[in-house]
C-alpha cells in the first residue's frame, strides 16, 4: 500500500522517482500494490499501472473532500484541483485501471453535505466504487486544526469542533481500532447512511476487484534460502 500516511505523488516524487522505481520493481515480480493520491503526477506512471492492471494487481484511490474549489484550496492548497483529481479518475478508468475515489477526509459541518455529489461525480468518470473516512485530530494534529479552522472559518470553527468531538466520544482524537476511521454517535450515522445512499444510487452493481496474489514471481538468487 503506498501512501497509508502520506501522498506517494508529493512534489518530491516529481525530482526524486521514488514511486516510479517502486512501481518498476512491483511490475518485476508481479506484486499487487494499492495507492491512495490527491495529485495528477500519477498520470506519469499510467504506463506501469495499465500493466500491473492487465493482471489484476493494482487498484488506485483518488481522494477527494470537496468538489467547491475554494474550499479545497483553503483545505488542501498544494495539491490538484477537483477537476483535475476527476480528470484522474476518468484517464485512469479508459486505461481499465481500477480506480476508485476516496471521500476524506469528511469534516461534519464543513464538507460532509458534498458526499453525494462527489460520488456522484466520480462514477460518472469510471470509478468503479467509493471509501470514506472522518476527519480525526491526534497528537498536534488537533491543536493546528483548532487554530486553522477558527482563522479560517471563525463562523463555522465551533460547530465544527464540537460535531468532530460528537464523532470520537467527544474527544477530538479518536485512536480506536474499528472506530477511529467512521466514528460513531448520531452524526457519524447521518454521515454513514449518507455514504451508503449515494453508493446504492451511483455506483451499478459490479464485480468486485480482487487483487490477483497468484502472479507472484519468486526472485532468483538470494531469496531461493529461505
Amino acid at each position: 500500500m503506498l501512501s497509508g500516511n502520506t501522498d506517494c505523488y508529493q512534489p518530491a516524487e516529481r525530482k526524486f522517482g521514488i514511486t516510479r522505481k517502486m512501481l518498476e520493481v512491483l511490475v518485476k515480480y508481479k506484486h499487487p500494490v494499492g495507492l491512495i493520491t490527491k495529485n495528477s503526477l500519477i498520470l506519469r506512471d499510467i504506463d506501469l499501472l495499465q500493466e500491473l492492471a492487465q493482471h489484476d494487481l493494482v487498484s488506485v484511490a483518488v481522494s477527494i473532500n470537496s468538489l467547491n474549489e475554494d474550499l479545497r484550496q483553503k483545505m488542501e492548497p498544494r495539491t490538484a484541483s477537483c477537476l483535475k483529481r476527476l480528470n484522474i479518475i476518468e484517464q485512469l478508468a479508459v486505461k481499465k485501471i481500477p480506480v476508485s475515489v476516496m471521500v476524506a477526509p469528511v469534516i461534519p459541518g464543513l464538507n460532509d453535505h458534498e458526499i453525494a455529489r462527489v460520488i456522484q461525480a466520480a462514477a460518472e468518470r469510471g470509478a468503479y466504487t467509493a471509501g470514506y473516512t472522518i476527519v480525526r485530530l491526534n497528537g498536534e494534529i488537533a491543536g493546528i486544526f483548532e487554530d486553522w479552522i477558527r482563522k479560517t472559518f471563525p463562523d463555522k470553527a465551533e460547530k465544527v469542533l464540537h460535531r468532530i468531538q460528537a464523532c470520537h466520544g467527544g474527544h477530538l482524537h479518536d485512536s480506536r481500532w474499528g472506530t477511529r476511521m467512521h466514528g460513531e454517535g448520531n452524526i457519524a450515522d447521518a454521515i454513514r447512511q449518507l455514504f451508503d445512499l449515494a453508493c446504492k444510487k451511483f455506483f451499478p452493481p459490479r464485480q468486485h476487484f480482487s487483487f490477483n496474489l497468484r502472479a507472484f514471481r519468486r526472485p532468483s538468487g538470494q531469496m531461493e534460502l529461505f
